[in-house]
């Protein structure tokens, strides 16, 4: 299974989470960044619907394969 951590950080003035290298939009305080970033990483291993899906390579080549919604990540909030 997959592992994602959600960072807590100084960000543009204010706190903001930061996952995967992409920053959230900046909050007023800590505790209001962390709630931010505690809600996304509960939503991130919620399970979604199995569904078809079709995608593009970097060489242009087309695949077709079954996407399992119950696939999901660990989560976890540092900060």
């Amino acid at each position: 299974m997959a592992h994602f951590t959600y960072h807590i950080v100084e960000h543009d003035g204010g706190w903001a989470y930061r996952a995967d290298g992409v920053y959230s939009e900046t909050f007023a305080t800590h505790d209001a960044a962390r709630q931010a970033a505690q809600r996304a990483a509960g939503e991130q291993r919620a399970p979604g619907d199995t569904a078809a899906i079709s995608w593009e390579d970097a060489n242009g080549r087309w695949h077709e394969e079954t996407a399992d919604g119950h696939d999901r990540p660990d989560t976890d909030v540092e900060g």
